[in-house]
């Protein structure tokens, strides 16, 4: 009898314990089926599918001379939305040629640069950028470069770029950002989602046949 009420007391006690662990509010539960976050940054850029929106440099170190963005219109459009992949033209004054390449790669995204030249063709340096190797938020991810941007940018040349990291934020309703970094350069363009403009023509080599 007195093993009995000794097992009951014990039971007891465990059940409190367990019970108190479950109230901490620093302990919670992993949610079931959230939504990883580069996901979620995905579903929020195809939040605005179809609209187009101007952009304005935000840090440009150092200035560089003969700049390509300095003194232009610089409009992004979230032309193409499919599952799992998202594809930005970025429109700089009459220069149709950029077109950011957003995929999902299990729970993590990739970004790559789709370069064309006006008649269609494929640049030398195209389809370069990086893979995101942390989860990240829904409002940002960081993309350092992968290897085959390194191969090709040695290749070509320009392995200064062999260290860079972009960056892409978005904050429904407010504001998304690109952005370039490496040791000694920063560059960053922020565009208004508050206000929609006119899509601009579709970017070279992307037109429907």
């Amino acid at each position: 009898m007195r093993s009995s009420r000794l097992w009951l007391v014990a039971a007891l006690v465990a059940g409190l314990s367990a019970c108190s662990q479950s109230a901490d509010p620093d302990v919670q539960a992993p949610a079931r089926g959230a939504e990883p976050p580069a996901a979620g940054f995905l579903s929020s850029l195809a939040g605005v599918c179809g609209q187009a929106f101007a952009g304005r440099i935000t840090a440009n170190e150092p200035a560089q001379p003969n700049d390509p963005f300095v003194g232009h219109a610089l409009v992004m459009h979230v032309r193409t939305c499919e599952a799992g992949r998202v594809l930005v033209p970025f429109h700089v004054g009459a220069d149709r040629s950029r077109t950011w390449v957003l995929t999902l790669r299990g729970d993590r995204l990739r970004l790559e640069h789709d370069h064309r030249h006006e008649d269609g063709t494929a640049d030398a340096l195209t389809m370069y950028g990086g893979d995101s190797l942390e989860p990240g938020t829904a409002n940002r991810q960081t993309f350092p470069v992968n290897a085959f941007a390194k191969e090709l940018f040695t290749r070509l040349g320009r392995s200064v770029s062999n260290t860079n990291t972009w960056a892409m934020e978005v904050h429904r309703g407010r504001m998304f950002a690109y952005e370039l970094s490496r040791p000694g350069r920063l560059f960053r363009v922020e565009f208004d989602l508050r206000a929609s403009v006119p899509p601009p023509p579709a970017p070279w080599g992307h037109q429907a046949p």
